[in-house]
């Protein structure tokens, strides 16, 4: 047996997955829950939760800020979005057109206090406050003198090799009767858009798969032979509506469709509701269409230093500036794809984009190589997959530095992340109850937990000591030892110090840490300096954790660093 001591103050990578556990070059736990990696390496029991209000029919919440001092939470559920005051107050309840099960697809963007969601089934809905408070309405597109509408048009694929007879129709001088060369139509066409002999045009009746009654706001010539030529409206209630939203450089910015999933269109510089072409000016709006071998959907769209496109199999990037109809640089710098099934926003944090990738597994981190010019994909949880269980919510806190994504089985994964100080620590924290939903709003971090038949909106409160009245477990277990480059074969373990800070309750190895009785006075910060647990016995095994750090009491505890002390076989 050879005599050892064994100190760890540095728990920097957090939780890491059991296939880390032989390498001895890794600061982390095998275990990280409900404890949190300070900036130091050090380790503290998260802040617990406190109660915000009830919830009735609340699927996901969202952050609304409408001022500078004047920040709200957008509580969406089943036909309903409830504008909420960051106290749990109701400021206004709306009824939207979204069922519960086309939320998760919601994507939003906002800009002076004006809020657009999109979602690909639906037209574009508009939250803005008002003189009278807040209203929902429809995303129009902007018309002109002769009544015409600034909306896309296009070319899509099924339409190819598809002709059009124009004929008159006893409706009047503006209406015509269009026959295709094939079936086409549909009774789902009517009220859609077509340009076409230099007009635009409403189908306003179907006849069948070959005929279709239109209108134009003016009169026209009828063509000598078939038009092949002919545009639809790139949006509308049969092709559907953009699937993502972004402003960039003054643009509003729509990503994929539908009917066409790879496609970008961009508005009038300054004119959101303007997607005319027109001549191809510098201020005029730009569509475009990513072009590769494999087919591809767009996941989302993010205005960073660059116009970032994320798709179901890479991630691309505009790179202009300003970005212009005869000036358009896009690539695709890496083949990471990003969840389509569900909207889970991508997070700025530290000026790099963060996102969910298509296998669920992966948290990337999107950033420029040091000559500017190429994007890496940076796996921020290579060492912690086991944490990845089908995220469904994810939100950044700047503040904390915290990273929080709520997976589907109604736990939440969490990355403590400071490049500076070298931190990059997953971890779990689990509630009494299961968490639904995630919103930062104003510093603040606030939850949906169902607890029990109830919803509840809930924030971590660094004051609170307990989830809402229910006491917490929390801990973090050593790594298995190693010594000398080597597996250890036996070890007895004959003490354990924790260094503590401001501490009032922790176990170690299942037993009680004895701290001076002063400490539990309300005005004492908590005992800080070392406490120990002795004759703990032999792990026999090389994958047993030789220490663990735990308690349940509502509590703070903080332990900078653990020392072992016994002896080993090899």
């Amino acid at each position: 047996m050879v005599d050892f001591i064994k100190t760890q103050n540095n728990f920097s990578r957090g939780e890491i997955a059991p296939e880390f556990f032989a390498r001895d070059d890794i600061a982390g736990v095998a275990k990280l829950e409900n404890m949190d990696v300070l900036s130091g390496g050090g380790l503290s029991r998260r802040a617990g939760l406190s109660s915000v209000t009830t919830l009735s029919d609340v699927v996901r919440i969202i952050p609304f800020s409408v001022g500078e001092d004047e920040n709200y939470i957008l509580a969406i559920g089943d036909y309903r979005a409830t504008i909420m005051g960051t106290d749990g107050s109701v400021v206004q309840s709306l009824v939207s057109p979204w069922a519960r099960a086309d939320i998760s697809k919601l994507q939003y963007a906002q800009r002076f206090g004006t809020m657009i969601l999109v979602h690909p089934d639906y037209q574009p809905r508009i939250i803005a406050q008002t003189a009278s408070g807040f209203e929902i309405k429809s995303f129009e597109f902007s018309s002109n003198d002769d009544m015409t509408v600034n909306i896309p048009f296009m070319k899509f694929d099924d339409a190819a090799g598809i002709t059009i007879t124009v004929t008159s129709n006893a409706g009047g001088n503006n209406y015509a009767t269009f026959t295709t060369n094939e079936n086409f139509w549909s009774a789902d066409n009517v009220g859609e858009r077509l340009y076409l002999i230099n007009k635009q045009w409403v189908i306003t009746s179907y006849v069948d798969a070959k005929v279709v009654v239109a209108y134009t706001n003016s009169t026209y010539t009828l063509p000598e032979s078939p038009i092949a030529d002919w545009f639809e409206a790139a949006f509308g209630a049969y092709r559907g509506w953009p699937c993502s939203i972004t402003f960039h450089q003054d643009r509003l910015v729509f990503g994929g469709s539908r009917s066409h999933p790879s496609g970008i269109w961009l508005s009038q510089v300054g004119n959101h509701h303007n997607f005319s072409v027109g001549t191809g000016l510098d201020d005029e709006a730009i569509f475009l269409t990513l072009v590769s071998s494999r087919r591809q959907q767009i996941a989302t769209v993010v205005s960073s230093d660059n116009l970032q496109i994320l798709t179901s199999v890479g991630e691309w990037a505009i790179s202009n500036k300003p970005l212009t109809p005869s000036s358009v640089d896009i690539k695709q710098h890496t083949s990471v794809g990003s969840v389509v099934s569900r909207y889970l926003p991508p997070q700025k944090i530290e000026g790099q984009t963060v996102f969910v990738s298509g296998n669920l597994r992966d948290i990337r981190e999107l950033c420029l190589d040091d000559l500017g010019e190429n994007y890496n994909a940076n796996d921020l949880c290579a060492l912690s997959k086991h944490l990845m269980n089908t995220p469904v919510d994810i939100a950044y806190n700047a503040s904390e530095h915290k990273l929080y994504v709520v997976m589907s089985d109604g736990t939440m994964s969490v990355l403590n992340y400071h490049s500076g100080l070298g931190i990059s620590a997953w971890g779990k924290y689990t509630t009494r109850g299961v968490f639904k939903s995630i919103a930062v709003v104003d510093n603040t971090t606030y939850v949906v937990v169902k607890r029990g038949d109830n919803l509840k909106l809930e924030k971590f409160d660094v004051s609170a000591m307990d989830d809402c009245g229910n006491n917490f477990d929390f801990c973090a277990h050593g790594l298995p030892l190693r010594a000398s480059g080597h597996n250890v074969s036996s070890l007895r373990v004959r003490k354990v110090v924790a260094r503590v800070l401001n501490t009032k309750s922790l176990f170690i190895n299942g037993k009680r840490a004895v701290l001076p009785n002063i400490v539990y006075d309300n005005d004492s910060l908590g005992f800080s300096g070392d406490v120990s647990i002795t004759q703990l016995g032999t792990v026999k095994t090389t994958i047993d954790c030789p220490w663990q750090i735990h308690g349940s009491d509502p509590l703070p505890a903080q332990v900078i660093s653990v020392s072992m002390y016994g002896n080993y076989e090899i």
